[in-house]
């Protein structure tokens, strides 16, 4: 067990002892571990990541534009297990320094574009296909507004409450009550802002809609940390309303699939080549 009375030392030391459930790929450096060339596909966009949130916002993406009709957008997907570390290849390294997926490559670009950070590769998406974002310059920034909240927000409920109420090595009351509060504050901010709007950002399914539903979306549906009940996430009734129309949509029905290398065989696509990847599946 940890020393409750632990006290901070003047300078701090890396223990991979004292990691919890990633010790064995979180060290204090930046940078490819080994030389690993990353696949290719045919397609457009090559896309290298996991279904985790971060990971399905751009996946449902490519699968929203495809359900659009925007042919141009068709991508391969293929997975990154960032459990084993694959995300420090050094092939990954090129396309993301920072060794996070997703990862994105757009081969139409001369050179060829990399593209990383979920949000960045939302953003990138919607502008080049003029797609799920709004047009004018008013709705153009409440949907930005939201898509920034959620890159400032769910860190909270990631890296905080879903780390020490799941992932950590030992239970402690103070970080999950500190970031337990939080994340019902966050929800709190959605379900008041869904009350009187359909989506997001208004009337509109946006690409905030994209990357706020894979996190909290999941979190009120008990499909993340499985805290539903700790949390009482039935009590905001607008969220849950909008996670499970989101949840109905087939372009985001497949893009949970997508990179997935766990559960049932049904809900699996670990790499994705075209829309014949998923006949068969639920």
């Amino acid at each position: 067990m940890s020393d409750p009375t632990y006290t901070p030392p003047k300078i701090w030391s890396f223990d991979a002892e004292n990691g919890g459930k990633f010790a064995n790929i979180n060290r204090p450096t930046a940078g490819a571990r080994f030389d690993k060339t990353l696949p290719r596909g045919k397609h457009p966009f090559q896309l290298h990541s996991m279904a985790t949130p971060n990971g399905v916002k751009v996946s449902v993406m490519f699968e929203e534009l495809l359900e659009a009709g925007i042919s141009a957008a068709e991508y391969d997907a293929y997975p990154i297990n960032i459990g084993d570390g694959d995300q420090f290849g050094s092939g990954f390294v090129d396309i993301n320094p920072n060794s996070k997926i997703p990862a994105l490559i757009d081969t139409t670009t001369t050179p060829e574009t990399r593209i990383f950070e979920s949000g960045s590769i939302l953003i990138y998406l919607a502008e080049k296909f003029e797609a799920f974002i709004p047009k004018d310059p008013a709705g153009r920034t409440e949907c930005m507004n939201w898509l920034f909240w959620q890159m400032g927000s769910a860190p909270f409920l990631g890296g905080g409450f879903g780390h020490f109420y799941a992932y950590a090595p030992e239970k402690y009351q103070y970080p999950i009550d500190r970031y337990a509060m939080e994340v019902k504050r966050q929800l709190d901010v959605l379900d008041k802002q869904l009350a009187n709007n359909k989506y997001i950002a208004g009337d509109d399914y946006t690409i905030a809609d994209m990357a706020i539903w894979p996190w909290y979306g999941a979190l009120v549906r008990n499909v993340v940390y499985q805290a539903a009940e700790f949390l009482q996430t039935h009590e905001y009734t607008h969220v849950v309303r909008w996670a499970n129309d989101i949840a109905a949509r087939p372009a985001v029905k497949r893009g949970l699939m997508v990179n997935r290398t766990w559960g049932e065989p049904d809900e699996q696509v670990p790499e994705r080549h075209s829309p014949a990847d998923f006949e068969g599946k639920i």
